[in-house]
């Protein structure tokens, strides 16, 4: 029986690829679980702009980890966050991760970027020496309370050093600890592969939209070997779609009758979070607990 989400995790790593849906709040998360999901992704991005804020880093470790909290209650899944440039420097880092496996995550990845970030899609990302992130991974190794949680650390040289500086800082990063690697901002099937030959091991592929990646399926990522793969904005632009053409309609038409079809019901609602009007509800209740 695996005891931590952590351990989790890596038993579900070990047994093949990890596809993992980004959720916003808790009740997107109790989705995620529902649809049998193995495992459930928090976005420094989604929660920043949920909370009216562009993803460069605005948002203070506490209120990142309340929504790790929330999520990881509600679905029952491991949590794989992000933790951005880490809040900081070393020392910053270091009580990242206490908080974050405090807060229930399986694992987090930190980013070679100076602060403040950008989008790891956009253009003109300016990265840190390569041997202060591996002192930065770890001092963050070394910090976990269980050696199970997982240190993921993510590269953004793709784009600044080409991809066989992303892959030499990979290998540093390796060497310095890390569990996992997650090279951001790969164009192809092709770069994913030939980062895996140049830097063997674990490693977490990002699928977002509208940025430098193809679209490349689960099946295709579980063929060239890769451990997660992460849909860390998809939710919540489906989300937002919806909610924007809705309050077209409605100020439009004047009501939302023509929408309710598309709607989520009460009935479905009080499904999803395990309610029963005038029956005890029981907290925490997530799905696969």
């Amino acid at each position: 029986m695996q005891h931590t989400p952590g351990a989790r995790l890596r038993s579900l790593m070990d047994q093949g690829l990890v596809v993992a849906p980004g959720a916003f709040n808790a009740l997107v998360a109790r989705s995620v679980a529902r649809a049998r999901f193995p495992a459930v992704y928090v976005s420094g991005a989604a929660t920043a702009n949920c909370a009216g804020f562009p993803d460069i880093g605005l948002l203070t470790l506490t209120e990142v980890t309340r929504t790790i909290r929330e999520v990881a209650d509600a679905s029952g899944l491991p949590v794989i966050a992000d933790a951005d440039t880490g809040f900081g420097e070393v020392e910053c880092a270091v009580r990242t991760v206490v908080e974050y496996e405090r807060a229930g995550a399986a694992a987090l990845h930190i980013e070679d970027q100076v602060f403040p970030k950008r989008c790891g899609h956009l253009d003109g990302k300016e990265l840190v020496a390569a041997r202060a992130m591996a002192d930065k991974v770890s001092a963050m190794c070394a910090a976990r309370t269980s050696r199970d949680f997982i240190i993921i650390a993510r590269t953004d040289a793709r784009q600044v050093e080409g991809l066989d500086g992303a892959i030499a800082r990979a290998n540093l990063y390796r060497e310095a600890g890390a569990d996992v690697i997650f090279p951001e901002g790969l164009a192809d099937v092709a770069e994913f592969e030939a980062f895996l030959r140049g830097s063997p091991g674990k490693a977490l592929a990002n699928m977002t939209e509208f940025g430098k990646t193809q679209h490349i399926s689960t099946t295709q990522f579980s063929a060239i070997g890769y451990s997660i793969v992460i849909y860390p904005l998809s939710v919540m632009r489906m989300a937002m779609h919806a909610v924007e053409r809705g309050l077209a309609t409605l100020r439009g038409a004047g009501s939302l009758e023509s929408e309710v079809p598309t709607m989520q019901s009460r009935k479905d609602l009080y499904a999803l979070l395990d309610y029963t009007p005038g029956a005890q509800w029981h907290f925490p209740g997530g799905v696969n607990r």
